[in-house]
């Protein structure tokens, strides 16, 4: 346990004697923040691009969340298929112990603790991603359009949601926008990686249009070849896709102005994805699209432009993520402190001390190695 304790050498002197007792010290230490930072950076180009313009308690809460959603997915992928459900239901009680505030002895699971505690997180949003790897566990292939979204909601909505909980928006209709992006990149990925995929076994596509376009999907999945056919499909994929990413710009729109440009440019560079599969013919089997490095910077900085607004009728929430948005409560007080609020400023300050250990331990890190090094997309 790397919890910090108020007669720890590393406390701030005098700062955890002014807190309530009931705000716990922190379960993660500044070297387990940048254990979570490193493992964004060495498995996900894209959204560790788009997390820098996020402001930095908000980022490093983004990391710690995206680590263990990481660790989860790469422990389910990894594992041999006899003992996926095995892996999945020791997950389910690192879950649990997460929100018990006794996490497991790894830094996700320590800056979990802290992140579903601060936040409010219902427990039923990391368990809907759990829920989703069961089902990758399962080997489950998807007979609709419906049925697919159905896991998107679960292993990219409910992400989508959490992360909108730690930038301190509780509101339905803003978390309804955010699983309709989290759903769209889903589609988009599952759309980039049609031969990946069936090269593993695996298969996304719906079973429905499968059969429409004339594809056995057993015989795809034995032997992937671009078609035609599979090409429509694909273009099909990637149209449900960037519907829902101009559904969520209205979501965008509402978050608070710090958070909306890493938020934009998530949804830019994921979006870009699928004009690459685009421009390479939509044959996602013999390639894997990638968004080249200067198109990301463009995009970087085209998310950071003023925006104008356009006065839209709500969208409703997708029925297969309204089980998400139900799993919040109503908004409450708003997280940051108020002025007079002395022991919410004290945690705010504690806050930046974190950020600011942190950082001393990322540098220290840099002076024995590249952490750029075996960084993958």
């Amino acid at each position: 346990m790397h919890a910090l304790s108020p007669e720890g050498p590393d406390a701030p002197s005098g700062l955890y004697a002014a807190l309530s007792p009931a705000t716990p010290a922190p379960h993660a230490s500044p070297a387990d923040h940048a254990a979570c930072r490193e493992a964004i950076r060495a498995g996900s180009r894209s959204f560790h691009a788009a997390s820098l313009l996020l402001p930095p308690t908000v980022r490093r809460a983004a990391y710690g969340l995206y680590a263990f959603c990481r660790f989860s997915d790469d422990a389910v992928d990894d594992a041999a298929a006899h003992t996926r459900a095995g892996t999945v239901a020791r997950l389910e009680a690192r879950l649990a112990r997460a929100y018990a505030g006794d996490p497991a002895d790894f830094p996700p699971d320590r800056a979990l603790a802290d992140i579903v505690a601060a936040h409010a997180i219902p427990r039923a949003l990391p368990g809907a991603l759990l829920e989703g790897l069961a089902w990758d566990a399962q080997g489950r292939r998807y007979e609709t359009l419906s049925d697919l979204c159905a896991y998107a909601a679960r292993v990219a909505a409910s992400v989508g949601a959490m992360m909108t909980l730690i930038m301190g928006v509780r509101d339905a209709s803003v978390l309804a926008r955010a699983c309709d992006l989290g759903v769209a990149m889903q589609l988009t990925n599952i759309a980039r990686d049609v031969g990946e995929d069936a090269r593993a076994g695996r298969l996304y596509l719906p079973l429905a249009w499968l059969r429409e376009a004339g594809i056995d999907p057993d015989a795809f999945v034995a032997e992937p070849g671009a078609t035609p056919a599979l090409a429509g499909l694909v273009a099909r994929l990637l149209a449900v896709a960037d519907g829902l990413y101009a559904r969520s710009e209205a979501g965008i729109a509402a978050l608070p102005p710090a958070c909306r440009p890493a938020i934009r440019a998530a949804r830019l560079i994921y979006a870009e994805i699928g004009r690459e599969v685009e421009r390479g013919g939509l044959d996602p089997v013999r390639s894997r699209a990638r968004v080249a490095g200067p198109r990301k910077a463009l995009l970087l900085l085209r998310a950071g432009l003023p925006r104008l607004a356009r006065a839209e009728p709500p969208a409703p929430c997708l029925r297969e993520t309204r089980f998400l948005v139900e799993a919040v409560p109503e908004p409450g007080p708003s997280w940051r402190a108020a002025w007079w609020d002395v022991n919410g400023q004290i945690v705010r300050v504690l806050d930046m001390i974190e950020v600011l250990r942190e950082r001393e331990s990322l540098d220290r890190t840099s002076l024995v190695r590249d952490p750029l090094a075996h960084e993958a997309t």
